[in-house]
């Protein structure tokens, strides 16, 4: 079965952590992503521009509404993800927890819904 792993950060910490902080973070995301792949369980993941490069879209009585930024005012912002898969969710919390994110923000562990789980 195929999960999503949602990284949430505070980016505006991130973004003023000192560069030898940002690098050792970094490397703790390429060993996480190597120790995925190795393991078989990587199936895609990347990091995302911060919130300010975002674009929110609303559709409502048939007009599109076009929001600059996210459109929720949270603490943590959605910071990339991985896409993973793993036996069950036991498993893929289990990666969850090894993510870098988990010791200083938020990994949502979520499963992707198969096309097959809805169309039998």
């Amino acid at each position: 079965m195929r999960y999503m792993l949602l990284i949430y950060n505070d980016e505006a910490a991130m973004a003023n952590a000192p560069r030898d902080k940002t690098e050792q973070v970094l490397a703790a995301y390429g060993a996480y992503t190597e120790a995925l792949k190795k393991s078989g369980a990587y199936l895609a993941g990347e990091r995302l521009r911060p919130t300010q490069a975002a674009t929110s879209i609303r559709l409502a009585d048939g007009k599109t509404n076009v929001l600059d930024g996210p459109y929720a005012d949270t603490k943590e912002q959605l910071a990339g993800f991985y896409m993973i898969e793993a036996t069950d969710i036991d498993t893929a919390m289990e990666w969850g927890a090894r993510c870098p994110a988990a010791s200083t923000g938020t990994v949502e562990v979520r499963p992707i819904w198969e096309m097959t789980d809805y169309l039998s």
